[in-house]
């Protein structure tokens, strides 16, 4: 029964492009038509269960029985399998357009629901969970100049992975409006990246935060390699805490951590920001977004990836900003640039697929090209993004016209 079942769905889901299925019993079924840009992939399923594994649910079945050694790829890669299945069934797709599904909104409600408490003790565990796994592991994939775990800046494709991150630090940079003598808070500060391109750039002082002890014990060794000590400290503290002690920033940068914050919180994390920031100051929210309206987090990602993590769309993120009158003065929406970044790590990881087994174990590293199979192609076929969403407290605070921010953005490039 499940074989049939997941031989319809491959026959719907797979049009372009070539998959070839080898069944545990032996039978070859082929679906799909070789197509210009669409990959061709044979893959087998090792055992009777793998059908039903995946029908129960697609993602993390798929996900487990190709981590388990089950579902094994005889031509092509996970990232190929993965880009011939979303490939098919385009976010964009065009066509007409229905209304959502009663059944759709319904499921969405109930997942959220499920993750209703992100407090600083739960956030610092499903932190942990992430990023603790080894600074090691991270040199392995991360640009090796600037260790950003986050959405890179395409401004073309003949630029390196490092280029690319640059450019987006300067592009960040630029929004921030930054002053001589401003006082900088980076929240998800990471390995320190931001905080010391600002340090080297500008005459500010910046403080990064994260709750990760791994982040924070290289941030502050590589703000001492960087020279910049006397103006970057990295402190391992929860924002919300920054928050109630009463401190106040002239700017706030936020990149690739407000997925951690939990949709429940968004209100909390806003009414944090808001008290965090001068009456004159301005803040940047880097986040990946939702492009239509609101979801849920898949169980894979869930159980494996980012535990209690949360997608934002543009919708709920400004709704919850314009309670603590935060004026959303720019909003930008990058498209494909973080689909192209998670392919420079994909390819990292495959050049150091044996450092990185030999780190954890085989298992391991079959789980992490899913993931980040999974999460380029959800940029460059799902509904993702990313969102840069400017914020200030006065209507006053900054240029009446963005091009201020172009401006910026070349003399630190061309610098």
């Amino acid at each position: 029964m499940s074989k049939a079942l997941l031989t319809k769905f491959l026959e719907r889901g797979v049009t372009r492009g070539r998959l070839e299925v080898i069944f545990a019993d032996g039978n070859r079924k082929a679906f799909g038509t070789p197509s210009p840009g669409f990959p061709e992939i044979v893959l087998r399923l090792a055992d009777d269960r793998v059908s039903r594994d995946i029908l129960l649910d697609p993602r993390l079945g798929a996900a487990e029985t190709f981590m388990d050694g089950r579902l094994v790829i005889e031509e092509g890669d996970i990232l190929g399998l993965v880009t011939l299945l979303r490939a098919n069934n385009a976010w964009d797709k065009g066509g007409d357009i229905g209304r959502p599904r009663p059944w759709r909104r319904l499921l969405n409600r109930i997942s959220a629901a499920a993750e209703k408490v992100n407090n600083a003790v739960r956030s610092k565990r499903n932190v942990a969970h992430h990023y603790d796994i080894g600074n090691d592991f991270y040199a392995l994939m991360l640009d090796n100049e600037h260790w950003q775990y986050s959405c890179a800046y395409w401004p073309s494709d003949d630029i390196t992975l490092a280029e690319a991150q640059t450019a987006k630090l300067a592009h960040i940079a630029a929004k921030l409006a930054l002053r001589p003598g401003d006082t900088v808070l980076d929240i998800g500060c990471g390995w320190g990246g931001m905080a010391i391109y600002l340090a080297q750039h500008y005459d500010v002082r910046v403080v990064g935060i994260t709750l990760s002890e791994e982040q924070v014990a290289l941030a502050r060794q590589r703000v001492v390699e960087a020279g910049v000590a006397d103006k970057v400290s990295i402190e391992l503290v929860d924002y919300r805490d920054f928050a109630a002690a009463g401190r106040k920033f002239n700017r706030i940068v936020s990149v690739g951590m407000f997925e951690h914050v939990g949709q429940p919180q968004f209100e909390d994390f806003f009414h944090a920001c808001a008290n965090l920031l001068t009456d004159d100051g301005t803040m940047l929210l880097h986040t990946i977004g939702r492009m239509g309206s609101p979801g849920a987090t898949d169980a894979f990602t869930r159980k494996y990836i980012f535990p209690g993590g949360y997608i934002p769309a543009l919708s709920e993120t400004v709704r919850a900003s314009e309670k603590f009158r935060l004026i959303a003065t720019d909003v930008e929406t990058l498209r494909v640039h973080y689909g192209k970044t998670i392919r420079k790590w994909y390819a990292n990881c495959i050049d150091n697929r044996e450092a990185i087994v030999a780190l954890y174990d085989e298992r391991f590293f079959r789980m992490w090209m899913f993931y980040l199979a999974g999460a380029a192609t959800v940029f460059e076929y799902g509904g993702m993004c990313n969102y840069q969403i400017q914020f200030a407290r006065s209507r006053y605070a900054l240029p009446l016209t963005r091009g201020y921010i172009e401006a910026e953005e070349l003399r630190l490039l061309a610098g």
